[in-house]
């Protein structure tokens, strides 16, 4: 096990020293340039100074962006770069699953339903297959935090991830850029454009091509090297007319081909009592993040595929935009779940004692989501002004789940199948006001009605009857929905020139929604509706003659009847559950500065408390041989009380820091540019156990380069420190984890013209 130990000991509060906080990494600045530049954010669906939005919004852009995107990283890169984020999966690339201020879900059903929307210019994105989508040839990534929904898009409690790519019209964007690094990694990206804002008619034309050799070695499959690598191929084609000066039209087509491993689960990366992690040998062996052990089948692919068309008129007072959307998708994975060789049945088995084989498959045969918005906003800058609009969504989704008698089968002992369509309506307004002494209040509302069907079966099923799961399941249906208004109000107030105030109520709702995952279980579970009431204030500052800026918010929100899902556990059945109540509170702070010519510094940290507030609320504790800490029912052995327990994958500190500085030489600049990512003890189950939790990761990279105007080339080092941390784990047949990505060393050419 590789580990800085001061680094990875270090407390929350160590880290607070060392940053205050961004939400908005620097551009990249040459060296004769002074003061920060503004960061403009579109959080309200108009272009804004980010210190005149009362909402908690954070960009990520420029070096930063650039950095945490390259060397084949995939979306899982943005967690921790801006406070109060986080993104795993159990899926590896093709499946993240987001996290703002604690709120998410860690079900990984191909329908999980989440609570953190996700927005690719201007489209929302909900299926999880859909939300990987790879970050190339973007402007900036925009983090909202807290329940959104009155301005655009679906309603959220959590808050959004917003991405905004270049467009046809844009200038002096075009690039190629391309790297190579540890495992053959290859990352490839070009985006090129034909036009300017004066165009009538302009394209672009964007890809992005990332490799990577296989480079762990499953030790009980020939070969020495089988496991990790991937091809994953993305592309983006827009054409852009403008007609008049009051018209444009966009035309949007993109795509998605990803071939590799799904994840790698390692079989007993914990010993009892323990969250270090072990090596393959025992507890006595280092952990080796490059070997594993396992006699099932391991494959991934995923396609997506995507046309959209954007509409934006201005009629004088008033500008009205259409956006419609139809996105496809497909996924095959299978991997081993019990992530290890052989069972207690056979002669031989490892690493540790694997109790029964695990090896599944979850596909999507089909998804097609089809989304439509228009809006009608006022163009006028003072006075009243207002934005309503409207939302449609349809998602049709086929999901198919195998399982396998013996590792290397290809024929399944089981099938289970679920079918879900859904519907969500919404209806949308907001109004605002802006006084002479520069207060600007605004109050906005949505009308939500959602409509969610699914019917699933197991149609076959030859295990053998002692596993007790009683054949085949007849089809099973659900139906669910509801119509709820939310809303919110906020309000900004200058100080002086520099200093903001703000302050934001905000009613968030997260529709019902079905579990259908028959594979193990006989029956369907339903979650009913969740709503949360968000409020949060704070300032938003720029001082030093423009060559800092400070944010600070401070939140506290309380969610009714929290939709959480119990994974696995003794009973290998993943349900849906209400929890009764759960509150939260924190603060976000955000810090940025250029204190001399060349240099930029920016820190982020955030602090999140939550607790599950639910005396009658258990879930079944780990079938492994785990140590649960939570009370156990009485007379229900193995089964634990959650009241209390802060939600799963919710670090109560995160931190994220930058430093940048260039100095001139010839006609361009040498610079050298350091980020990192800190975050505290994560729990990955709604228990809490000794085994299955991390007590801190902290990731860095480091970029040393020269560059001109025109060219640009560099060495960079991702996860510097080469941190080994356990990131998620499984917990029904043994001690199974999950872990982060290896240090990567490389070398990048890029060209802008």
């Amino acid at each position: 096990m590789t580990r800085i130990l001061p680094l990875r000991q270090s407390s929350a509060l160590a880290a607070l020293a060392l940053s205050i906080a961004i939400a908005a990494p620097a551009q990249a600045q040459s060296a004769d340039d002074e003061g920060l530049q503004e960061i403009i954010v579109t959080a309200q669906r108009v272009s804004e100074n980010q210190k005149d939005v009362p909402i908690s919004v954070a960009a990520l852009n420029g070096d930063a962006l650039a950095a945490v995107t390259g060397a084949g990283a995939d979306i899982r890169a943005l967690a921790g770069r801006v406070p109060s984020l986080n993104i795993e999966s159990s899926f590896g690339r093709t499946f993240p699953r987001f996290y703002i201020r604690g709120l998410g879900n860690t079900d990984f059903d191909l329908n999980a339903s989440q609570p953190v929307s996700l927005v690719y210019d201007e489209v929302v994105l909900e299926n999880p297959i859909l939300k990987g989508f790879p970050v190339f040839d973007v402007n900036q990534v925009e983090v909202l935090r807290g329940p959104q929904g009155t301005l655009f898009g679906r309603n959220t409690p959590a808050g959004i991830v917003k991405f905004d790519t270049v467009r046809p019209d844009a200038v002096n964007k075009n690039y190629v850029k391309a790297s190579y690094g540890s495992f053959s990694t290859v990352n490839a990206e070009a985006g090129v454009g034909s036009g300017d804002a004066s165009d009538v008619i302009s394209a672009r034309v964007s890809a992005l091509y990332q490799h990577r050799d296989n480079w762990v070695d499953n030790i009980d499959q020939p070969g020495d090297k089988n496991l990790e690598g991937f091809n994953d191929f993305a592309a983006r084609f827009q054409i852009q007319a403008k007609p008049s000066d009051a018209l444009t039209l966009r035309a949007v087509f993109q795509t998605r081909l990803y071939e590799g491993s799904a994840r790698v689960f390692r079989a007993n990366a914990f010993a009892t009592g323990s969250n270090k992690l072990i090596g393959l040998g025992g507890p006595a062996t280092p952990f080796d993040r490059s070997k594993t052990r396992a006699d099932g089948l391991n494959f991934q692919s995923l396609e997506n595929y995507n046309g959209a068309f954007t509409a934006e008129y201005d009629a004088g007072p008033v500008t009205i935009t259409s956006v419609s959307s139809l996105w496809n998708g497909n996924l095959q994975s299978r991997g081993d779940i019990d992530g290890g060789f052989g069972n207690q049945f056979a002669p031989t088995m490892g690493p540790g004692f694997i109790p029964f084989s695990a090896q599944s498959r979850d596909d999507v045969p089909s998804l097609d989501q089809f989304t439509q918005e228009v809006r009608i906003a006022s163009n006028n800058q003072v006075g009243l002004g207002f934005q309503f609009g409207a939302f449609y969504f349809s998602e049709k989704l086929d999901i198919a789940s195998y399982d396998y008698g013996n590792p290397a089968d290809t024929a399944p002992a089981a099938i289970a199948v679920q079918r879900q369509d859904s519907e969500a309506i919404g209806v949308f307004g907001s109004l605002h006001y802006q006084f002479e002494n520069g207060l600007k209040v605004q109050a906005g509302a949505r009308y939500n009605h959602d409509k969610r069907d699914m019917v699933a079966s197991r149609p076959v099923d030859t295990r053998p009857g002692f596993l007790g799961l009683g054949g085949p399941v007849t089809p099973q249906n659900a139906s669910v929905g509801d119509d709820v208004l939310t809303w919110d109000a906020a309000a900004t107030l200058p100080l002086s020139e520099e200093i903001n105030l703000f302050a934001r109520v905000a009613k968030g709702y997260r529709a019902p929604s079905i579990q259908g995952r028959l594979l193990f279980g006989r029956t369907l579970s339903v979650a009913d509706s969740e709503t949360t009431m968000s409020y949060e204030g704070g300032l938003k500052s720029s001082f030093a003659g423009g060559k800092a800026r400070f944010n600070l918010t401070g939140f506290y929100f309380s969610t009714d009847n929290l939709q959480l899902t119990a994974v696995g556990g003794a009973s290998n059945f993943t349900t849906l559950i209400n929890a009764k109540k759960v509150d939260g509170y924190g603060f976000e702070a955000e810090f940025e500065a250029r204190p001399t010519r060349g240099l930029t510094l920016t820190a982020g940290v955030s602090y999140n408390h939550n607790e599950i507030k639910d005396p009658s609320l258990y879930v079944a504790g780990c079938g492994a041989a785990c140590t649960v800490l939570d009370p156990v029912r009485v007379g229900s052995p193995g089964i634990f009380s959650i009241n209390g327990n802060q939600l799963p994958q919710s670090p109560r500190w995160t931190a994220n820091w930058t430093a940048g500085y260039a100095a001139p030489v010839g006609n361009g600049e040498v610079y050298v540019f350091t980020d990192w990512a800190y975050r505290s003890k994560v729990q990955f189950f709604l228990y809490e156990s000794v085994e299955f939790s991390d007590d801190s990761m902290l990731e860095g990279g480091i970029r040393l380069g020269y560059r001109t105007g025109r060219y640009d080339i560099a060495g960079f080092v991702r996860n510097v420190t080469n941190d080994v941390s356990a990131v998620s784990g499984i917990d029904f047949n043994n001690l199974t984890a999950m872990v982060n990505e290896p240090r990567i060393f490389g070398v990048e050419v890029g060209v802008k013209f």
